[in-house]
């Protein structure tokens, strides 16, 4: 749980392609291991009392974030927002944090996709239309009556 056995050294440099305009875009990576200062890492006692302190705030911040998923609050966020905590520390939120990052940025890649974006244009315009039509049919039926005051 020290430092030393937490370095990997330098991680593969992904490489993303752009169809639009041929642009090569590389994205460069950060070391992993700790990024505790060196005063705090030269020190075992101390750098294990920094992780432990990392991991309490962590913590409480990704419960707070898994409270806010059924209180109001922008969970999810606050949950990444304790797992980019834990990665200021520990090797494993860096890999969640990097598989998250690149599973993000293909989503919003294949979002991009016009076939994808028509797609969604055409289920969303059908979903609009079925609404439309479900409150034409209760008006017609029901008038603008409250649902909550009908006799039937």
């Amino acid at each position: 749980m020290h430092a030393e056995s937490d370095e990997r050294g330098d991680a593969a440099v992904p490489t993303a392609e752009k169809s639009a305009g041929e642009l090569t875009v590389e994205l460069t990576e950060r070391e992993l291991g700790s990024r505790a200062p060196g005063f705090i890492k030269s020190s075992k006692t101390l750098h294990i009392s920094w992780q432990v302190g990392v991991f309490v705030v962590g913590l409480a911040v990704v419960v707070a974030g898994a409270a806010m998923l059924v209180l109001p609050g922008p969970g999810w966020l606050v949950i990444f927002g304790g797992m980019a905590i834990w990665a200021t520390e520990f090797v494993w939120a860096q890999l969640v944090l990097r598989w998250t990052r690149r599973k993000v940025t293909e989503a919003a890649q294949k979002a991009l996709d016009p076939k994808v974006r028509r797609r969604n244009i055409i289920l969303t315009t059908v979903g609009l239309v079925i609404m439309a039509v479900l409150a034409g049919i209760y008006l017609w039926k029901f008038g603008f009556v409250m649902p909550w005051k009908i006799e039937q």
